[in-house]
C-alpha cells in the first residue's frame, strides 16, 4: 500500500475490504448445527451405531407432550383437536395420543394383515376355524362391541385386523381415559410426536415446536390448558437458545466493560476506535477460511471462535502501550514484530493440534482462530500504524507501582517457586479425590434438573423406549436381519417374563421376513374352498349365503400379492414404524431391538454376551464414554506434539536456552496450577477446559515474551508492564464474565482462562530475569 496514502483513505479502503468480506461471509457462510460434528470419527460399530442414533435415530426425533391443567374431558378434547390440526403438518411424521389403533394399517395394507400378521399359523383357516369364529362374532353382535365389530365383520370374521393391532401395541401401554393416553391420575393427556428433522437439529426443531405450539393455541381455545413438551429436540432448541441468550447478554457486558477499560487506560478516542480494526478483521477472515475449507461452519464453532479469537486483542494494545512521541508508529510496530509475531505464531501452533485432532468441529475452530490471529497480527503490523498518530503520552514515563514492585518476588525466591508449585500442583492432580477428567456430556447440559426428571416421569408414563440401552442385530441384508430377530424372539419373551425388561419392539414384528410371509400365503385357500368352507361353517347361522364375499375376495387377493419388504413401505404408517428400527448400510443392515423398562442391566448384558454373534448390547452411556476418552488422548497426543514445536520455535527465536527456559516456564506451571486448582475444587475437566487451557497458554505465552524482550530498559519496562496489565484485565473482563454464566460450558471455559490469566501474568511477572529491579523506574 502506498504510504502516502492519506489516514483517511487507507481507512475507508480497509472498511470497504471488510465490507466485501463481508457480504462474500454472508452470502456463502452456511450455518450448521449437528453436535457429531464435535465428535470424533466412529471406529467401531457400536460408535457408528452412536453417533446415528444420537443424530438421526427415531429417539432423536421424539418429543413428549403433556396437556395439563383442567378436568379429563376437556383435556382429551384437546389431545384429540390437537391431532387432527397437525393432521399432513411437514414438521413430524406422526402425532399419536393412543386413539384409532387400527389407523396403523391404511387401505393398501389391509390385504396384507394374512400376511403380515400370525393368527393363522397357529390355527389354519378351516371350517371349524371359521364357525368358531362366526359363533364368536354373533355373541359380538348381541354385546355392547356390536358397534366396533360390524363394520369389519363382513370383510374379517377372524378379526385378524384386530389381532395384528393388538400384536403392533406398545410393549408397555399407557393408562388411558375416553381410548386415550392419559397419565394414572388422569390429571395430565399424554401424546407422543415424531419429527421429520434431527433432534440436534435446533433451527428445523424450533420450526416444530412452532407449529406444534400454534396447533395447541387453536386446539385448546380459551381453556386454561399448558402444554409440555419434552425430549431432545425441545431440549436442543432451549440449549441453543438459552446459550445464545446468556452469550449476548455476557457479550455486551464484556464488550462495555472493554470500552471503558480502553477509555480509562489510553485516554484518547485513537486506541479505542482503531483497536476494533483488527478484531474485526480477525472475524470476518477466520470466518472466511473456515467457509472456504468446509461445507459449513458450526454455531459452537462460531461462538467459541469469536470468544478465543479474543486473543487478537492483545496485538493492537502492544502498539497503544508502546507508542510514545519519540518513536513513529510505523517504526514501533516494526520494532514490536519479531516478539508479536513469536507469539502468533507460537499460538497458531497449539492451535493447529485441532486442526489434526480428527475431529471437524475441532478442525474448524483450530481453522478459524488461526486465520483469525494471523490476520489480526499482519493488520496490527501493516496496516494499524498508518492509522496511529504519534501521540504526547508515554506509558513508560511511570515507575510500577510500589505495591506491584513489593509483590514481586526476589530472585532467589523466584529460583524456589518454580519447583515448588510444580511440586505442589502434580501432588494435588495425583493425590485430591475425585475424577480429573468428564467423561459423561450429561454432566455439560445447561438443562434444569427439574426439566430432566419431568422428562423421565413423561417416559415412564408413557412407556418410552429406554434412552440408554439398545439391542443391536446386525447382518449381511435385510431379510437375514429380520430372520434373526424372529431368532431371539423367544429369548427376548424370556427375559421379559423375568422382569429384567419391561417389552421391547422391533422391525420383524412389523414385518415379517420375506420367507414367513410366502408360508403364509401359501396356506391361505383359494376362493372356491374359501366359500365352501364358509357355507359349511355358517349353515345353520343368522349369516345369510355370500354375506362374507368381501372377506373372500381379500384372501384371494392376499394369495397374489408380492410380499412387503422394506422399500414397499414407502408412504404407509409401518414406513415410520419399521424405518425408526432398520438401518441400511452399503454392506449390512442393522435392527435395533428397543427396550422398555430396563431394570436388570446386569441380565440384559449377560443375554447379549451369551448371544454375542447374534447381537450386541449398545449402552448409550457407555459407548459415550468410551469414545469420549479415545477422543480426548487423541487431542491429548495433538497438543503434546504441538508443545514440542512450540519449545524448538520458541528456542529458536529468542536464541538462548535460558531466556526460552523463562518464557515457558511460568506458561507450563500456569496450566499445572489450572488443572490442579480444578481438580481441587472437584471440577472434572473436559473438552471444553482443555480448549480454554490452550487459549490460556497462548496468553501466558504472549505475557512472559513482552517481559522477556523489555530487557534491561526501565522505560521499555514500564511501557511493556503497562501492555500486559492492561492485557490481563481485558481478557479478565471477558472470561470472569462467562466464568458467572449458567451455562457449563461457558462456566468451563470462563473459570479456566480466568484462573490461567492471573496465573500467568503473575508468574511471568515473578520468574522473569529480576524484575524486581529490571521494572523499577
Amino acid at each position: 500500500m502506498n504510504s502516502r496514502l492519506p489516514r483517511w483513505t487507507i481507512a475507508l479502503l480497509w472498511l470497504a475490504c471488510l465490507a466485501a468480506l463481508g457480504t462474500w461471509v454472508a452470502a456463502t457462510l452456511r450455518i450448521g448445527t449437528d453436535l457429531r460434528l464435535f465428535m470424533p470419527a466412529a471406529q467401531t460399530a457400536s460408535e457408528r451405531l452412536l453417533l446415528d442414533e444420537l443424530g438421526e435415530g427415531p429417539g432423536s426425533r421424539l418429543l413428549l407432550l403433556a396437556i395439563e391443567g383442567d378436568h379429563s374431558d376437556a383435556l382429551a378434547q384437546t389431545s384429540r383437536a390437537l391431532v387432527e390440526a397437525l393432521a399432513g403438518d411437514p414438521h413430524f411424521r406422526l402425532l399419536g395420543n393412543g386413539e384409532d389403533p387400527a389407523s396403523a394399517i391404511d387401505e393398501s395394507l389391509l390385504p396384507y394383515r394374512y400376511l403380515l400378521g400370525s393368527g393363522f399359523d397357529r390355527q389354519p383357516l378351516d371350517a371349524a376355524s371359521l364357525r368358531a369364529a362366526l359363533d364368536a362374532r354373533l355373541r359380538d353382535l348381541a354385546s355392547p362391541a356390536a358397534a366396533l365389530v360390524e363394520p369389519w365383520l363382513a370383510r374379517d370374521p377372524s378379526l385378524e385386523l384386530l389381532r395384528l393391532v393388538e400384536a403392533w401395541q406398545p410393549a408397555r401401554e399407557p393408562h388411558r381415559y375416553d381410548d386415550l393416553w392419559f397419565s394414572p391420575d388422569q390429571n395430565r393427556a399424554l401424546l407422543v410426536a415424531e419429527t421429520v428433522a434431527p433432534g440436534f437439529d435446533p433451527d428445523r426443531q424450533r420450526s416444530a415446536l412452532d407449529a406444534l405450539e400454534r396447533a395447541f393455541d387453536s386446539a385448546r381455545g380459551e381453556r386454561p390448558q399448558r402444554l409440555s413438551i419434552s425430549g431432545p429436540g425441545a431440549f436442543s432448541v432451549l440449549i441453543k437458545e438459552r446459550t445464545a441468550g446468556e452469550a449476548t447478554t455476557l457479550g455486551l457486558a464484556a464488550s462495555a466493560a472493554m470500552l471503558l477499560l480502553l477509555i480509562v487506560a489510553y485516554r484518547h478516542w485513537q486506541p479505542v476506535v482503531l483497536s476494533a480494526l483488527p478484531l474485526l478483521s480477525a472475524g470476518l477472515a477466520g470466518l472466511a477460511a473456515v467457509g472456504a475449507l468446509f461445507d459449513s461452519v458450526h454455531g459452537i464453532t462460531l461462538a467459541f471462535g469469536f470468544t478465543l479469537i479474543g486473543v487478537a486483542q492483545d496485538y493492537p494494545i502492544h502498539l497503544f502501550s508502546h507508542q510514545h512521541p519519540r518513536i513513529a508508529p510505523r517504526a514501533n510496530a516494526r520494532a514490536l514484530w519479531p516478539t508479536l509475531a513469536t507469539g502468533v505464531v507460537s499460538t497458531c501452533i497449539a492451535y493447529a493440534a485441532f486442526l489434526v485432532s480428527g475431529v471437524t468441529g475441532l478442525a474448524q475452530l483450530g481453522c478459524f482462530t488461526i486465520a483469525g490471529l494471523a490476520v489480526a497480527a499482519l493488520s496490527t503490523r501493516f496496516l494499524l500504524p498508518r492509522l496511529m498518530s504519534a501521540g504526547s503520552r508515554d506509558h513508560g514515563a511511570r515507575a510500577m507501582p510500589g505495591w506491584l514492585a513489593a509483590a514481586v518476588a526476589p530472585r532467589q525466591v523466584s529460583r524456589l517457586l518454580a519447583p515448588a508449585i510444580a511440586a505442589l500442583g502434580v501432588a494435588v492432580v495425583v493425590f485430591a479425590p475425585g475424577p480429573l477428567w468428564e467423561n459423561n456430556l450429561g454432566a455439560l447440559s445447561p438443562l434444569p434438573p427439574q426439566l430432566l426428571a419431568r422428562d423421565i416421569e413423561l417416559r415412564g408414563q408413557l412407556g418410552a423406549p429406554d434412552v440408554r440401552y439398545l439391542l443391536v442385530v446386525e447382518a449381511p441384508n435385510v431379510q437375514d436381519m429380520l430372520e434373526a430377530q424372529l431368532r431371539i424372539e423367544p429369548a427376548l419373551q424370556e427375559l421379559q417374563a423375568s422382569g429384567a425388561i419391561g417389552g421391547f419392539d422391533f422391525a420383524a414384528r412389523y414385518l415379517p421376513p420375506i420367507r414367513v410371509q410366502l408360508a403364509r400365503q401359501a396356506a391361505l385357500p383359494d376362493a372356491a374352498t374359501l366359500r365352501a368352507l364358509l357355507a359349511d361353517a355358517s349353515a345353520g347361522s343368522p349369516f345369510a349365503a355370500g354375506a362374507f364375499e368381501p372377506f373372500v375376495l381379500d384372501i384371494e387377493r392376499a394369495r397374489h400379492l408380492q410380499p412387503l419388504d422394506h422399500t414397499a413401505l414407502a408412504g404407509t404408517p409401518l414406513e415410520l414404524r419399521v424405518g425408526s428400527l432398520l438401518a441400511t448400510r452399503a454392506d449390512s443392515a442393522i435392527g435395533l431391538i428397543a427396550l422398555v423398562g430396563v431394570s436388570d442391566p446386569q441380565a440384559l448384558a449377560a443375554f447379549a454376551e451369551r448371544r454375542a454373534g447374534q447381537l450386541v448390547l449398545l449402552d448409550m452411556k457407555g459407548a459415550s464414554e468410551q469414545l469420549i476418552v479415545r477422543y480426548r488422548e487423541r487431542i491429548l497426543v495433538c497438543l503434546a506434539i504441538a508443545a514440542l514445536l512450540l519449545v524448538v520455535l520458541v528456542r529458536l527465536a529468542l536464541g538462548s536456552s535460558a531466556r526460552a527456559w523463562r518464557v515457558l516456564l511460568p506458561m507450563g506451571l500456569s496450566t499445572i496450577i489450572v488443572v490442579a486448582l480444578l481438580h481441587a475444587l472437584g471440577i472434572p475437566m473436559s473438552l471444553f477446559h482443555l480448549i480454554a487451557l490452550v487459549l490460556a497458554a497462548g496468553l501466558g505465552l504472549d505475557y512472559a515474551l513482552f517481559f522477556e524482550r523489555a530487557d534491561d530498559d526501565p522505560a521499555e519496562q514500564a511501557r511493556t508492564l503497562h501492555a500486559v496489565v492492561v492485557c490481563a484485565i481485558s481478557t479478565l473482563l471477558v472470561f470472569a464474565l462467562l466464568a458467572s454464566s449458567s451455562l457449563p460450558v461457558l462456566r468451563a471455559i470462563g473459570l479456566t482462562v480466568t484462573l490461567g490469566v492471573v496465573s500467568n501474568f503473575v508468574l511471568a511477572l515473578m520468574l522473569s530475569r529480576n524484575p524486581g529491579t529490571r521494572m523499577h523506574g
